[in-house]
């Protein structure tokens, strides 16, 4: 198996939106752990300055309805936070990993500090009610995991 895969953001009709190269640290039946680079631009938000070359540290699921990203300050190293993304469980191959982004994001701090993130963008999507629950009890578990201090590093 290659060291270094794509990683594929899609949208929720499952369109391509964003694509960049992934290193490989670890992976199982289920579960894929990737090295990459924030490679747009610098982005002010609210809750954080992302940076172009912040390290990230992601980690997809085949059997969840989330992704997690560690996001660590290009100059210093230092984790800025956790960048959580509900989506449709990732489709993991061999060269690529996939997931469709489902809008709902949720941002932890490194304190624990927990913000949930376009909720306007979800309830405009159109998904099914059974998608829509998923998608919210993916919520509430990234809430309890990030409350609780175990979210991937």
């Amino acid at each position: 198996m290659p060291d270094t895969i794509t990683i594929l953001k899609l949208d929720h009709h499952g369109r391509e939106v964003w694509r960049y190269p992934g290193r490989v640290l670890a992976r199982d039946a289920h579960t894929i752990r990737l090295e990459g680079f924030y490679n747009r631009d610098d982005a002010t938000v609210g809750y954080a300055v992302f940076k172009r070359g912040d390290r990230l540290v992601e980690t997809f699921y085949s059997d969840r309805w989330y992704n997690v990203f560690a996001v660590y300050d290009r100059e210093d190293g230092a984790l800025k936070g956790w960048y959580c993304n509900v989506t449709r469980p990732a489709t993991i191959t061999d060269e690529a990993v996939s997931s469709d982004d489902l809008a709902l994001d949720v941002w932890v701090s490194p304190e624990g500090i927990v913000t949930v993130l376009d909720e306007d963008e979800f309830a405009a999507l159109e998904l099914s009610d059974a998608e829509r629950d998923a998608a919210r009890r993916a919520l509430w578990e990234l809430v309890e995991l990030a409350q609780n201090g175990r979210l991937p590093c």
